[in-house]
């Protein structure tokens, strides 16, 4: 359990970030860890609860309250206390596919459910499984490891994101031949694109996927099924496939003047600025600049903090934030109790940046864009916004955000990055497998299930549960390979979620 006294005794510690004025020269990682000795200490903080809310992924008040992957937390956090990395290790990869970019990207619900947090501190958590995992890669007990004996069973894959490669990776472990399908020219989906390097630099995707190559798994770039590749084929071709693209279908923003040139999707603003750094050091020029500009995000989320990051790296002149619903207390409310996740104001990366650079938080709350406004070669000029208020809508008895009469005020723009969020799957794919979606535009299955109308095509990832996290991407994947592993053997030992 770690140091039986030792939540009382050590503070947190966690690694130290670069200084933003530094760290926004490149688009590099940007913590540096603690040592080995002084991680060790943060594993003897973990008090191995009774009831260890950290790794239950149960849900508390209509959240999630700990880690979606039930990550065997006390049990690798006292091995980290006592030294024993390896053991660490396999207690960590028992449960997740990849620590090395939750390590890196997610949120932490394990934290936010920690019982020192009730009264302190979290345990760093986070910061002990980056620790782990790259300490295994860096002694070798991450390596390849093929499996031993092949069923004969083929399973293709159609999408190379967070749950695709975990439904990949266990399904080759089980020793089915498994090939994964990929759009893009680069494997990873929105680890490879849809995060900046910043957060996750993309050596570090690459190198495990050379490792699930090395394992046995077959990898198909600009593989882009239902244009370039047909599925019928693929269903006669693989004895299952599973579908795993995304939610990929962004939401929009209806005003008017939405045609004006420098409106952009947040996603295809992140992949651009990415491709181009990866093919070139952004030298071939071939991605949406903000250099010299006025940038206006829509959104709050983490997708607009990337846009604020990656903005600042290109050399904005200015960058803002719009935000529709109210600033989030800095302290839990009452109502938001833990083991609750916490509903407070967060000031990720890209908003410390921005507050290092111009002077101020770049969020502006309770607003929206009324208007683009376009000069006479229909670029974007400048947006009319206005603010927000929450009112009680008569027919429904809902409230919504209604605008406020008389609140408009105009500001410079000549860039506008969307980044509202995402509305479920791509009907091209839908279509040509021909899978009943929901109401939310996602691939519908039974409650708790990953098979799909279609006999053996299943599916998995925000694909079918709608836009989330990383962690519950790998979830899902996992669990989609369980159901298809069933259901070609008749039987599973691949580890329930």
């Amino acid at each position: 359990m770690g140091k039986p006294t030792g939540f009382l005794e050590y503070k947190r510690e966690t690694s130290e970030a670069v200084k933003p004025k530094t760290r926004i020269q490149n688009f590099n990682e940007f913590h540096t860890p603690l040592t080995e000795e002084e991680q060790r200490t943060q594993g003897a903080r973990c008090m191995a609860c009774g009831v260890p809310f950290c790794q239950s992924g149960a849900m508390v008040g209509g959240m999630v309250s700990g880690c979606p992957l039930h990550n065997l937390v006390p049990e690798w956090n006292d091995f980290v206390y006592l030294g024993n990395w390896e053991q660490a290790y396999y207690r960590l990869h028992r449960t997740n596919s990849f620590p090395e970019f939750t390590s890196r990207v997610c949120p932490a619900l394990c934290e936010a459910a920690c019982t020192c947090g009730l009264h302190g501190d979290p345990v760093s958590v986070k910061e002990n499984e980056h620790a782990i995992i790259e300490k295994a890669y860096e002694e070798g007990w991450a390596a390849a490891k093929p499996p031993r004996v092949r069923t004969g069973k083929k399973v293709a894959v159609i999408g190379s994101g967070p749950s695709g490669l975990a439904a990949a990776d266990q399904l080759n472990k089980r020793g089915h031949s498994v090939t994964v399908y990929e759009r893009s020219d680069r494997i990873g989906g929105l680890l490879m694109y849809g995060i900046p390097n910043m957060k996750l630099e993309k050596h570090i995707v690459d190198r495990k996927v050379k490792i699930m190559e090395a394992e046995g798994v077959e990898f198909v770039t600009d593989a882009n099924v239902g244009e370039n590749v047909d599925a019928a084929k693929l269903m006669e071709e693989y004895d299952r496939v599973i579908l795993a693209c995304g939610s990929s279908n962004p939401r929009d923003i209806k005003a008017p003047g939405r045609d004006a040139k420098g409106i952009y999707f947040a996603v295809d603003f992140l992949k651009a600025t990415t491709k181009s750094l990866l093919d070139s050091d952004l030298k071939d020029g071939k991605f949406i600049s903000a250099k010299g500009k006025n940038v206006v995000i829509i959104g709050g989320g983490d997708t607009g903090n990337d846009c604020v990051g990656t903005c600042i790296r290109h050399g904005c002149k200015s960058v803002i934030q719009l935000e529709m619903m109210p600033k989030a207390p800095d302290q839990r409310a009452e109502n938001n109790p833990w083991p609750e996740w916490p509903k407070i104001c967060k000031t990720d990366y890209g908003q410390e940046e921005a507050i290092a650079l111009f002077g101020h938080d770049p969020r502006i709350y309770q607003t929206t864009v009324k208007e683009f406004v376009k000069d006479k070669k229909g670029n974007l000029k400048k947006l009319v916004t206005v603010k927000l208020e929450s009112k009680k809508d008569p027919a429904t008895g809902r409230f919504v955000m209604s605008e406020i009469e008389g609140s408009e005020e105009t500001i410079p723009a000549e860039l506008v990055l969307i980044a509202a969020g995402f509305l479920g799957s791509q009907d091209y794919v839908t279509k040509a497998f021909g899978v009943e979606v929901n109401e939310r535009t996602n691939v519908k299955t039974a409650p708790g299930e990953y098979r799909t109308n279609v006999k053996n095509v299943f599916t998995a990832g925000d694909m079918h549960r709608g836009q989330s996290l990383v962690v519950w991407a790998i979830r899902e994947g996992r669990e989609a390979a369980r159901a298809v592993d069933y259901d070609l053997m008749g039987f599973t030992n691949l580890q329930p979620q």
